[in-house]
């Protein structure tokens, strides 16, 4: 029976998880007799303590005085995703911008593009963030000359303000005519690549998405408008004399957070862009070109959807990278999710295993997702052999 390689491989398999499981559980026991030893405390039990200080960027309720630890975190928590997400949608725009444009037949275009993405990859992030930081955001004026960039928009050495929303109580139907937009959309898309297939017609998706996602949700919100009912309102900030007034702000940390991230890693996803749309044969360009279709419509239709085969793997590095770079927030005291919990609440809780295992599992948890995700479009889009 052992030399069957099935059973056998089992077999080891079988004695490899419990020699792990085995110094898992010493490793475990060995912590908590050492913490015993050393009358540290242990357990979850802080998440419910008062945490008694500030945090000046938060985008849920939070206050020194009545919010808790696990408040604390989830501000964390949520200040890390927003960055995040941000600088993916950011650093993708960027990355694609600048990895055709460094392929373009214009001469000082494609040059431009190439310095960038020379400059940028070869400068440590950190110091990049400091740049935005401390030579970028730091010399903008004063708030009461803040510079406007569209209504209620001001961008100060304060950060940048903005209309604040106000949610009132029929506000769900606005993400309601959100959700039913992008169901609509789906089987559009699907139905508008049914037709291409059998017909050869093309149907204008882009645009009827586009309607379909904004356009519906501001129908709906007219329609209410017209009936007297107002779902959201908006807090404008005013330009006083010495300081701006309502509304909502992003402070300079989040400001250059942002911007260091998405340009960085904007640079790196323009080398991966360059790759993929140079592995596509030409003989792709050269057909499509033969069957009257402009520059901008064969890199649109015919290289971009072949090159994304190639891009879509190290793109997915490229957004997890990002994201685990975000952690460099402490070096400008932007409160992310290693500032705040790794930071104030270890400090001031001194429960050091809880917070640095939670800490890593929270990193894991979205790396594995946003992997997750990315595998899967890799493997809708990926070239099928018969």
């Amino acid at each position: 029976m052992i030399y069957d390689p099935k059973v056998r491989g089992f077999f080891f398999q079988g004695v490899l998880v419990l020699v792990i499981g085995w110094l898992a559980y010493e490793a475990v026991t060995n912590a908590i007799e050492n913490l015993r030893a050393a009358r540290i405390a242990s357990g979850f039990g802080f998440f419910g303590e008062a945490a008694g200080f500030d945090i000046n960027q938060a985008f849920i309720p939070y206050s020194s005085a009545s919010s808790t630890y696990f408040d604390a975190f989830m501000v964390g928590l949520l200040n890390t995703l927003v960055v995040a997400a941000i600088g993916i949608v950011l650093a993708t725009i960027i990355g694609f911008a600048a990895g055709i444009a460094r392929l373009s037949k214009n001469f000082i275009l494609a040059k431009v593009a190439a310095t960038y993405v020379e400059l940028i990859r070869n400068l440590p992030l950190l110091l990049q963030l400091l740049f935005w930081y401390n030579a970028v955001l730091a010399t903008l004026p004063a708030a009461r000359d803040a510079i406007p960039l569209g209504p209620g928009i001001y961008l100060s050495v304060r950060g940048l303000s903005m209309p604040a929303p106000i949610y009132h109580w029929d506000a769900f139907v606005i993400p309601l005519a959100f959700a039913i937009g992008l169901v609509a959309s789906i089987v559009i898309r699907r139905w508008a690549k049914a037709r291409q297939a059998a017909t050869g017609e093309q149907f204008p998706v882009g645009w009827t998405t586009f309607g379909l996602l904004v356009g519906l949700p501001a129908l709906v919100w007219g329609v209410l408008a017209l009936f007297g009912a107002n779902p959201i309102s908006f807090d404008v900030p005013e330009q006083g004399r010495f300081n701006l007034t309502g509304g909502m702000q992003l402070y300079p940390e989040f400001v250059a957070l942002v911007l260091g991230l998405s340009v960085y890693t904007g640079a790196f996803i323009a080398e991966v862009v360059r790759a993929g749309i140079l592995a596509v044969s030409r003989g792709q360009t050269e057909a499509a070109s033969s069957l009257g279709l402009k520059p901008g419509q064969t890199m649109r239709f015919v290289v971009i959807p072949q090159a994304m085969r190639v891009i879509v793997p190290p793109l997915t590095s490229q957004y997890l990278n990002l994201t685990k770079n975000s952690s460099l927030a402490v070096a400008i005291a932007y409160p992310d999710l290693v500032q705040v919990f790794m930071g104030t609440v270890l400090n001031q809780t001194g429960q050091a295993v809880e917070v640095v295992t939670i800490t890593m599992l929270v990193y894991l948890t979205i790396s594995l997702v946003t992997s997750f995700f990315m595998n899967m479009y890799n493997q809708r889009i990926a070239l099928v052999e018969r």
